[in-house]
């Protein structure tokens, strides 16, 4: 994986997924985000490294549409904006999230051995953190 930079679309998987998202019609985009956030949750096998960054990617788009979330304004995110995302992708997204920075991740590992997995961790804290207090 291509990655420049520690932002949640500053990475090559990334990027492609906010290509695959524009490409889809707009009563599917949330259907795709479930999809990504969903089959990264319900993992019990060693999470692969594009598949944890789509997740954090698309968990990112359903935290901008929270209140107290931070739009994406990444040239790496969608060009198209997002309709009004369902409620029930919040709690997928947390989950999803606690996840990729458990054990057997390859995102977590790449960044630990990178040397910058305190600073990720705590992006994706911010991102949590967002997601649970939307969620009530």
């Amino acid at each position: 994986m291509g990655t420049w930079d520690i932002g949640h679309f500053d990475n090559d998987t990334a990027a492609d997924f906010s290509i695959r998202l524009d490409g889809a019609v707009e009563e599917e985009r949330a259907g795709v985000l479930r999809e990504v956030l969903r089959s990264t949750a319900d993992t019990a096998e060693y999470l692969e490294g594009d598949d944890a960054a789509r997740a954090v990617a698309a968990a990112a788009l359903v935290a901008a549409q929270c209140p107290g979330g931070v739009p994406v304004t990444t040239a790496y995110g969608p060009d198209k904006p997002l309709p009004p995302l369902p409620q029930e992708l919040r709690p997928l997204a947390v989950r999803a999230l606690d996840r990729l920075v458990g054990g057997d991740s390859e995102l977590a590992a790449l960044w630990d051995e990178g040397g910058e997995g305190t600073e990720w961790r705590e992006g994706i804290a911010r991102l949590r953190a967002v997601l649970v207090a939307a969620r009530g």
